[in-house]
């Protein structure tokens, strides 16, 4: 069986609220976060809510990644969606969990394109 992607869907609690707050924080470690898994940019979006909160998305030629906070209740819900053999989205998570300061976190990891040889 091949496997066309891996989908890591990550949940961040207890992170900085003054950086889940700052839409150019949240675009600048997303996108240090795509570097970091060896992916190609395409480019981003990112849109700040009042009073706070930051929804974004780097568009990478090997799929996606997307953020959503909710600074007031120290919250991030991050998607990070790769396509290929080369990509290593498990260096995104390390540098989003790091830079977000979480201290704590959970990550579900599914497979996605599962086909025949």
């Amino acid at each position: 069986m091949k496997v066309l992607g891996e989908h890591l869907i990550v949940e961040l609690y207890d992170c900085s609220f003054k950086t889940l707050s700052d839409v150019d924080k949240v675009q600048n470690i997303m996108l240090q976060a795509a570097k970091a898994a060896e992916t190609t940019i395409i480019d981003s979006f990112f849109h700040h809510f009042t009073p706070h909160g930051v929804s974004g998305v780097v568009v990478i030629a090997e799929s996606h990644f997307a953020i959503h906070t909710w600074p007031e209740h120290k919250y991030a819900a991050v998607d990070l969606f790769t396509c290929g053999s080369k990509t290593m989205p498990w260096k995104a998570f390390k540098v989003i969990k790091k830079l977000f300061k979480s201290k704590h976190f959970s990550v579900m990891k599914m497979e996605r394109g599962i086909i025949g040889k």
